[in-house]
C-alpha cells in the first residue's frame, strides 16, 4: 500500500515539519512517534530549519543538495535510502509511490544517493548524505513533484522535493461535478478540482448562492488545506451549515489560485424540509392525475358537441313544401 502523509500548506501548508512525512497504517510523524531517527534537509547552520527540499535548474542539468540523519538512539541505525515520486490522493493530501511502484521516468527516477544508498548511522550520531537531481533533457518545463524516502524495518519518512524545471509556466485549474449533498446543518457541497496547468497550486474556494424565495448565505473566498499538483484531480468537500430548509438554489463555485488561475462551476439544488419530499411528490402526481382527467372529459365533450356534416344528396333533391301562411 502506498504510504500517506499529510504536507501542512505552503505558507500554512508547508511549515513546521521537517518536510513531507510518510505515515504506514495509523502511524504518526518522525518527531511524534520517538522511531529513534529523524530525516530532513540538511542547512548549513544550527537552527536554520529548512521544511523541504527546492531545486530548480534547466533540462539536462544536475542539481545537489543534502539530506540529513539523525541518529537519537543508543543503538547503530540502518535506513535505506531512496527517490519516489509524489502525487494527490483523491482527497487532496499528497503521497509517494512506493518503491514497487515507481514511475519510469518520473522525478523520483531522477534522484540518486550514489553509493549511498544504506546508511549506516552509530549511536547519538548525526550524518549528512549527499544526492543528486538528474534532470533529463527532454524535461517539460514546470512542477516535478518528488521525495526524498528514508526507511528503516518497515518505517518510511520522507521530505518533500519541490523541483521546478525552468521553462513556460501555467496556472490553471477547473472546477467539476458539482453537487449537493446532506440537509440542515450537515449540508456540504461536493466538487472535483483538477490542476490543468505545470505547476503546483493553493487554491481558494469561494461559493454564491442565489435562492429563489430569498437571500441565501454563500461563503466567501478561502484557501483550501491542500497543495493541488500538476495533472491531479481531487474530491472534495465544502460545509454549508446556512443551506435553506425550502428554496430552489442556483450555486456558483469559483476557484483561484496565485499564478492567475481561475475557473467557476455551477449546479442548482432543491431544498426541502424533511419528509416534505414525499408530500411533493404526491402533489406533483395528483396534479398530473387531474391535468389527464381535465383533458379527456373536454375531448369527450367536443366529441359529442361535433355540428352535423353537409345534407346527403337525396335530401337536397326532395322537394320541401313552402310555407308561405296562405290556405289551401
Amino acid at each position: 500500500m502506498p504510504a500517506l502523509h499529510t504536507l501542512k500548506r505552503l505558507g500554512a501548508l508547508l511549515l513546521t515539519t521537517a518536510g513531507l512525512y510518510l505515515h504506514a497504517a495509523a502511524a504518526t510523524p518522525a518527531a511524534a512517534d520517538e522511531p529513534g531517527w529523524t530525516a530532513e534537509p540538511a542547512t548549513g547552520r544550527p537552527g536554520a530549519a529548512r521544511p523541504y527540499f527546492y531545486l530548480a535548474g534547466t533540462p539536462g542539468t544536475v542539481l545537489e543538495d543534502r539530506l540529513a540523519l539523525v541518529n537519537t538512539t543508543d543503538r547503530e541505525r540502518s535506513i535505506t535510502l531512496r527517490g519516489a515520486d509524489a502525487y494527490n490522493t483523491p482527497d487532496g493530501a499528497l503521497a509517494v509511490r512506493p518503491a514497487d511502484a515507481a514511475g519510469a521516468g518520473g522525478p523520483g527516477s531522477w534522484i540518486s544517493f550514489g553509493a549511498g544508498t544504506t546508511v549506516r548511522i552509530p549511536p547519538r550520531t548525526r550524518a549528512v548524505v549527499p544526492f543528486t537531481v538528474t534532470v533529463p533533457p527532454a524535461s517539460a518545463p514546470g512542477d516535478h513533484p518528488a521525495a526524498v524516502v528514508a526507511t528503516e524495518d518497515g518505517r518510511e519518512a520522507g521530505v518533500r522535493v519541490h523541483l521546478r524545471v525552468s521553462g513556460p509556466t501555467l496556472a490553471a485549474l477547473t472546477v467539476e461535478d458539482v453537487s449537493v449533498r446532506g440537509r440542515g446543518a450537515a449540508t456540504v457541497i461536493a466538487y472535483t478540482l483538477v490542476n490543468r496547468g505545470n505547476v503546483a497550486l493553493a487554491p481558494e474556494l469561494a461559493v454564491d448562492a442565489d435562492g429563489r424565495f430569498g437571500e441565501v448565505p454563500g461563503r466567501s473566498a478561502r484557501a483550501l488545506p491542500l497543495e493541488l499538483l500538476p495533472g491531479q484531480r481531487v474530491e472534495l468537500t465544502e460545509p454549508w451549515p446556512g443551506a435553506p430548509l425550502l428554496d430552489r438554489v442556483a450555486l456558483t463555485l469559483t476557484a483561484t489560485a496565485p499564478g492567475g488561475a481561475r475557473a467557476t462551476a455551477t449546479a442548482s439544488a432543491w431544498f426541502l424540509p424533511r419528509g416534505a419530499a414525499w408530500t411533493g411528490a404526491g402533489l406533483l402526481a395528483l396534479g398530473a392525475a387531474t391535468t389527464a382527467a381535465l383533458l379527456l372529459v373536454r375531448n369527450r365533450r367536443a366529441g359529442r358537441e361535433q355540428p352535423a356534416g353537409p345534407p346527403a344528396a337525396e335530401e337536397l333533391r326532395t322537394p320541401h313544401p313552402e310555407l308561405t301562411g296562405a290556405s289551401r
